[in-house]
């Protein structure tokens, strides 16, 4: 069937997407813009809009309200069985953490709602049978074998329907959420990419297109590509507090912290405006991060007071759980303040990657307080934390984790005045971190591994190769101001002004005395 493109300009009657801030009781909240996308179904004519709403906001990741929406769709039309794949997709985060077991439950049940209700088309059906592959079981555990099988099943659908814009997407976003971070060629990125670009130059308003581009150059290789995206994505679709801080991705591949933490103020103020915390803390911790390379210390301190003014935050929540984990612990680390390292506590049933943040602050904390077997003690936390992790079957977290355990376990070497052992421990986790990439949960390590090495050779007075392996961590993680301020002190100790990688304004750091 025919319909005209939905333009995502509405304002909604019920449950209104955005809601303006601090309004005058006559004045009208602006209009609201999440993009143009048409999904084709065969729902009544009447249930058109709302449906191309709901696609809309599922491309913006704005999974609450698309869920919203589409069960506003099912309800107004009892025919409309694809409105229940919408649902069913809600539930899928495929960029993010697994969904639950309860989660994988609403999904296969709405799926089973979606054939009793009626898929009237070939391509409805494609859709509905691609996701079942997906919510095939529920237990989390096999949550990457399912997305590869959803993935491939998308690769069908895409063939079947190779002038469907929207088939295209939905496989472009499988190939991402199945990229492996030990993948350092970025195979299915790039395939995304190829995807995406053709759509792009003809449908340059979609919202779902600059954003899985962003997500598709996300990395230090491809960065450069994703600049475009990144600038037109939160002009597209400004009500999606998601949208506002997407295009962060890529300014903080590139250190363009300016442009992040304008990204990351507006993607915070419009999600708190909209009550969706988990958005919120995310821009919250990329701002925070953006305002530590900056220098900008009493900036990051009032985000950090945020946060703590907070109601009681729930660890289970894992977009929560890790914002509200890495701010602070980022706020002490980078500050070598660690004291304030010290202090910090997992919240409660945090999952074992963010728990394990805080016991590799304090393992640092205690390292750079002369404290060896202190520090040591807090290496088996993180090591529990690793097991926990590993018995889970996510074996992303899991090597993310043995990094924590290596750089800990190298300071708590060097505090125990066993030089050797603590470069050797420390390049091992450069050397694993290398091979992979960030997950999009965050803006990156809280101090990259070749990073600490660099600054454990300066404190060993080995400048020169500091400085090289200091190089090498600028390459990848451009603009870090404590790699800058490293690197400076590095060339200036070796006398080699000139291949310093930039200047920031020097200070002087040591590790913890050799005695």
């Amino acid at each position: 069937m025919k319909a005209t493109l939905l333009t995502a300009m509405l304002i909604s009657s019920a449950g209104a997407f955005g809601a303006s801030i601090d309004e005058h009781a006559h004045s009208h909240p602006p209009p609201e813009k999440l993009g143009t996308v048409h999904f084709e179904t065969t729902c009544a004519a009447a249930v058109r809009a709302p449906f191309d709403r709901a696609v809309a906001l599922l491309h913006s990741f704005a999974y609450d309200a698309a869920a919203n929406q589409f069960r506003e769709v099912a309800a107004r039309d009892k025919t409309c069985g694809i409105a229940h794949w919408g649902i069913a997709m809600t539930t899928y985060h495929p960029l993010w953490s697994a969904p639950s077991a309860a989660d994988l439950k609403v999904g296969a049940e709405e799926l089973q709602l979606a054939r009793e209700s009626g898929v009237r088309s070939e391509r409805e059906r494609a859709f509905v049978e691609a996701a079942a592959v997906f919510f095939s079981d529920a237990d989390p555990a096999h949550h990457l074998q399912r997305a590869k099988a959803y993935a491939t099943q998308m690769a069908s659908v895409a063939q079947r329907f190779p002038k469907d814009d929207e088939a295209q997407l939905f496989y472009a976003l499988a190939l991402l959420a199945t990229a492996q971070p030990t993948d350092r060629t970025h195979d299915n990125q790039k395939k995304a990419a190829a995807i995406l670009e053709p759509i792009y130059k003809r449908l340059p308003d979609h919202p779902g297109v600059p954003h899985y581009l962003i997500h598709a150059y996300d990395s230090q290789e491809l960065a450069p590509k994703g600049i475009a995206a990144a600038r037109a994505y939160a002009k597209i679709a400004p009500s999606a507090p998601h949208a506002l801080h997407m295009p962060s991705h890529i300014f903080t591949r590139l250190g363009l912290w300016d442009d992040s933490i304008a990204s990351n103020e507006a993607a915070r103020n419009a999600a708190r405006a909209q009550g969706d915390v988990g958005e919120e803390l995310h821009a919250m911790d990329y701002l925070t991060y953006a305002f530590l390379q900056r220098g900008r210390v009493d900036d990051a301190r009032r985000i950090l007071n945020e946060l703590q003014a907070k109601d009681a935050l729930l660890g289970q929540d894992f977009k929560v759980g890790y914002a509200a984990t890495a701010m602070p612990v980022r706020f002490a680390i980078e500050r070598e303040q660690w004291g304030e390292a010290l202090a910090l506590e997992p919240l409660p049933n945090t999952a074992p990657h963010v728990a394990a943040l805080v016991y590799w602050a304090h393992a640092l904390g205690h390292a750079h307080s002369g404290q060896a077997d202190l520090s040591s003690a807090d290496v088996v936390n993180i090591e529990a934390c690793e097991s926990r992790s590993k018995a889970s079957g996510d074996t992303s977290w899991t090597t993310q984790i043995g990094v924590l355990a290596n750089e800990a376990r190298g300071w708590a070497a060097y505090a125990a005045r066993r030089p050797d052992e603590a470069v050797a421990l420390l390049r091992a986790a450069a050397e694993t971190e290398d091979s992979l990439e960030k997950l999009p949960v965050t803006p990156g390590p809280i101090v990259p591994a070749r990073e600490q090495l660099g600054q454990l050779l300066l404190a060993l007075n080995r400048p020169q190769e500091a400085l090289q392996e200091l190089t090498q961590a600028l390459k990848d993680a451009p603009g870090r101001r404590a790699g800058l301020q490293a690197a400076a002190r590095a060339a200036e100790a070796s006398g080699n002004t000139g291949r310093a990688p930039g200047f920031a304004p020097a200070r002087r750091r040591t590790g913890p005395p050799l005695r």
